[in-house]
């Protein structure tokens, strides 16, 4: 190798990084670079030597510390899940949503729904989630928020350890009390106190529901500290809490709140109120509404006559009536329905003659307005949970209206069969089924607690049959299907083998009514089935 060309290959002095960047932005015509290599252009031998040093820049680097070690996952002290039941777990986690098409579902049974019931059922029993499941379990809850309590709670605390870990599931901080955050215990007046001053507005709220729970005294006292200092919004989600174990020793802090300056805080104080019947608000409620309601009896027969209030004083927004009516809506006819629904039901009887609910429901009221009338006893007899008034209000499921002289829709009628003992609820419902059939029972059904009881579960499957036989358009009943195979008891499978076999068709009825019929009577069964063996390997006995 002769002088020039070793000359030529020599690696060029090292260039700090500020004098190329320098040379780069002013140009090698203006700024030549003194170590360049003799024979390369100087632009080509810049950016030579630019890489060079950047080279030796990322090699000179001294490595990064080390990011802190995690602290271990908490222990979770519950049993573990039996091997049996872990596995149904993985495949029902695994299990995708088909996508089968003109609305036919095939004979399966469909496991992506079957998921909420088995976590209410390992809930129930107290099992500690399988560690190695935890992350699909957060990812379907992530997907589904109508998951998320029954699987949070099933998870424990390591899915919320998990969650701080990884931005995709940080929706388990949220919802958890406290944003996750472990709350004081509730005889540690000082840690109490702090974070009710300083803590984020999630854990005070989480704090407030805990000590509700336990010593609502407490709880109340920390409110009435801070609440003139608190924003609008926040104090109607503070006072929302104080449903929770309500009580006639709330009613002077609720009493205080109806002159809060929030519209919202007052109207939400004076439902609170009108749910006490002891309280002076609802008693003032019921001198209103009674001045508007009697009995006439100077007819042939006894009749309700209203006269609706003439204005709406400031002692009734005060106590929550709303002035101004929705468009559409009467002032006077709005201003009534708002005092009866407030008013103790109980006010009725005394007012009424001494009348039973059902007796009051069934008087005639006079100049058109008992729809308005029954309509605002079917608000509070929902708010104040009374199961005579709701019993009344819905009468006879074998009746023509089959709901009763107030009940004007299927939605009131489901919230007043809410406040009846589940049994009766389930009875009324199988009445209303077997009188009228299926097309307006979807809402109704939905309210009745899981498993269905016997009588239910028979009229469902009854009313189906009957609806297949008539050759009726099946994917209509595709909603009620979907229910039964959630909430039929498992031991009405064995009633089904009759309906397994595809029909004969009817000249008039839809086309492929028959296969249809017999693929959903096929998965009903099916669910059926799989829904007593996930029950079989959550019991403690049947652990693998």
């Amino acid at each position: 190798m002769n002088g020039t060309s070793a000359q030529r290959d020599a690696p060029a002095p090292a260039s700090s990084w500020d004098d190329l960047v320098t040379t780069a932005l002013l140009g090698t015509d203006r700024r030549p670079r003194a170590a360049a290599v003799p024979g390369r252009e100087a632009p080509a031998a810049l950016l030579d030597a630019a890489a060079v040093a950047t080279v030796r820049r990322r090699a000179g680097l001294r490595p990064g510390r080390a990011a802190r070690r995690p602290e271990p996952a908490p222990k979770d002290p519950r049993p573990a899940l039996p091997a049996a039941a872990a596995r149904r777990l993985a495949m029902l986690l695994a299990d995708r949503p088909g996508g089968g098409g003109g609305g036919r579902r095939g004979s399966s049974p469909d496991l992506v729904e079957l998921l909420p019931q088995w976590l209410a059922a390992a809930n129930a029993h107290g099992y500690a989630a399988p560690p190695q499941a935890l992350p699909a379990l957060l990812d379907a809850a992530r997907g589904r928020t109508d998951l998320r309590p029954a699987a949070l709670t099933f998870a424990g605390t390591r899915a919320l350890w998990l969650a701080r870990l990884n931005p995709d599931w940080r929706f388990a901080l949220r919802s958890a009390p406290g944003g996750g955050a472990t709350l004081p215990d509730p005889e540690d007046g000082e840690a109490v106190r702090r974070l009710w001053e300083e803590g984020l507005f999630a854990e005070r709220v989480a704090l407030l529901a805990a000590l509700r729970a336990r010593t609502p005294a407490l709880a109340r006292e920390l409110l009435t500290a801070t609440w003139a200092t608190e924003r609008a919004e926040d104090r109607l989600m503070f006072l929302d809490s104080l449903r929770t174990g309500l009580c006639p020793l709330d009613e002077p802090f609720l009493e205080q709140a109806l002159r809060d300056r929030s519209r919202n805080v007052r109207a939400t104080a004076a439902e609170l109120l009108s749910t006490l019947p002891g309280s002076a608000l609802a008693a003032r409620m019921a001198v209103r509404a009674a001045a508007c309601v009697a009995v006439d009896r100077t007819g042939n027969s006894p009749m309700v006559v209203v006269e609706a209030p003439p204005e709406c004083d400031p002692g009734m927004e005060r106590d929550g009536v709303t002035a101004r009516p929705p468009a559409g809506r009467g002032e006077r006819s709005w201003w009534l329905g708002q005092l009866v629904e407030a008013a103790p039901l109980g006010t009725w009887s005394g007012r009424l003659g001494g009348r039973t609910p059902e007796q009051i429901v069934a008087l005639p009221v006079a100049d058109g307005w008992q729809g308005e009338l029954h309509a605002a006893w079917c608000r509070a007899a929902v708010r104040q949970r009374d199961a005579a008034w709701s019993r009344a209000l819905l009468g006879a499921p074998s009746a023509p209206e089959a709901g009763g002289p107030g009940a004007v829709s299927l939605a009131e009628r489901a919230k007043l069969l809410a406040a009846l003992e589940a049994a009766e609820r389930a009875e009324w419902v199988a009445g209303f089924i077997a009188t009228h059939g299926l097309s307006e029972a979807f809402q109704l059904l939905g309210v009745c607690a899981v498993p269905w009881a016997a009588p239910l579960g028979r009229s469902v499957v009854d009313a189906l049959d009957i609806a297949r036989d008539a050759g009726s358009y099946p994917w209509s009943f595709s909603g009620v299907m979907g229910l039964a195979e959630r909430c039929l008891d498992p031991a009405e499978a064995a009633r089904l083998d009759g309906l397994l076999a595809v029909p004969d068709e009817r000249e008039d009825a839809s086309p492929g009514a028959g296969g249809y019929w017999a693929e959903a009577f096929q998965r009903l069964m099916a669910t059926l089935r799989l829904r007593a063996a996930m029950a079989a390997e959550l019991r403690p006995d049947e652990r693998r």
